[in-house]
């Protein structure tokens, strides 16, 4: 079945995440609130130590070879290694699948993020020949092209770059490439490394990351709190294998307990860069349930953007609250893994389909006091259990007024 509401199953998830690689060690975070956040000074000539709430992955990203066997930026190496750990749960080779009906699309906020950060530092500061590689190492497709050479994909490989919404858009467009025909399975998902020190420094200046608590770096990033006051900036890369129910079914990839997409939407607020505005994400999340076929109330779980800045936390509240009332729970992640940016709709889709796949509402880590202005049903303390869970919504918004939403499902509901 083709056209708007038609399923496309996920058959593979892969992911490195400061909350680890496995699924066992991702839910156990998750859903107990433990958060990866740790202190990190930055220390840079001329600007003095800075101390940072930083989420960072334990993966050492030399240890990663590519079929181009070019230089790999730490953030391309995540994107690979997330790609083929999604393509062997998959059990997708290149046996089973036709290459010129496979494609790739990625999102990236900062491709290339800790090579640019080093080339800059070894050219201007150390007066360092570059490699002749670096274009190539850090040009926004790099982990694209890498993974359309790793899996032999002869379809469509598009790199997105919408900010924070870059993942979340990359997944929805595939959805729509497969639900149209187009090809009948993809890679998708998105990634971003910006723990170098100008990236750091750069966040630090906009005043939008959080400050260290005294003792208690955990605790930074604080979504939909009364005292809330910035993010802790993460890392890591998230990836799915899409297809099409048909495909999914005719290579033994898929059973009636296989979780779907639902629907996606994307718009753009054109109202301001940085500041965001509800109508836009009423909008998007609208369109989305649309798309699904679905109303607002078969939504039992929102996976919140929740950045924990004062403006983007109100902005999603009162947008949330306009669609849904006050009676859909909300959760929001970026507390435990930081936010990943590029890479963080991709995750935090990985852990609304793990919320649905356990029927368990992870807390939003931290939230101890609510802000009072908000009227919503916000998880908070344990997780909680939702047994009859169908169906979940995941939001991600970005500088720029790109808003992208997507609602998972499980395929034998569609």
């Amino acid at each position: 079945m083709r056209g708007a509401c038609a399923p496309v199953l996920v058959t593979g998830l892969g992911f490195i995440t400061p909350l680890g690689r496995t699924i066992e060690s991702f839910d156990e975070a998750l859903f107990n609130g433990r958060s990866a956040v740790r202190a990190q000074t930055l220390d840079i000539e001329g600007l003095g130590a800075i101390e940072l709430a930083v989420a960072a992955c334990a993966f050492d990203s030399t240890d990663v070879r590519s079929s181009s066997r070019l230089p790999l930026d730490r953030g391309t190496a995540m994107a690979l290694a997330a790609a083929r750990d999604a393509a062997g749960q998959a059990r997708l080779h290149a046996g089973n699948i036709d290459p010129e009906r496979l494609g790739i699309f990625w999102g990236s906020g900062l491709a290339g993020a800790a090579t640019f950060d080093d080339t800059t530092r070894a050219l201007y500061g150390e007066q360092r020949r570059m490699r002749p590689t670096t274009v190539l190492t850090v040009m926004p497709n790099a982990a694209v092209a890498e993974l359309a050479l790793q899996f032999g994909a002869q379809g469509a490989a598009i790199a997105y770059a919408c900010a924070c919404a870059s993942s979340a858009v990359a997944i929805g467009e595939a959805m729509r490439a497969i639900r149209g025909g187009w090809i009948d399975a993809a890679i998708v998902g998105g990634h971003d490394a910006m723990l170098t020190p100008g990236v750091m420094a750069s966040w630090h200046a906009m005043r939008v990351t959080a400050p260290l608590p005294p003792g208690a770096p955990e605790g930074a990033c604080r979504p939909f709190s009364n005292d809330r006051a910035g993010f802790a900036l993460g890392e890591g890369a998230a990836a799915l294998v899409l297809e099409s129910e048909a495909h999914a079914f005719a290579r033994g990839a898929a059973d009636g307990s296989t979780l779907a997409l639902a629907g996606y939407a994307t718009n753009c607020d054109a109202m301001h860069i940085t500041n965001p505005d509800p109508a836009g994400q009423v909008r998007a999340m609208r369109a989305a349930l649309r798309d699904a076929g679905i109303e607002a109330a078969q939504i039992g779980h929102i996976n919140a953007h929740g950045t924990a800045t004062v403006a983007g936390d109100a902005a999603e509240a009162a947008s949330i609250r306009e669609v849904f009332g006050n009676a859909t729970p909300v959760s929001a992640t970026k507390a435990i893994h930081g936010h990943v940016l590029g890479g963080g709709g991709a995750m935090e889709l990985v852990a609304a389909l793990r919320t649905l796949a356990r029927g368990m509402l992870p807390p939003t880590a931290n939230l101890r006091v609510p802000d009072p202005a908000f009227d919503l049903d916000l998880v908070r303390g344990d997780a909680r259990e939702a047994g009859n869970l169908r169906y979940v919504l995941s939001n991600s918004f970005a500088f720029g007024g790109t808003n992208a939403v997507l609602i998972a499902g499980r395929a034998a509901d569609r």
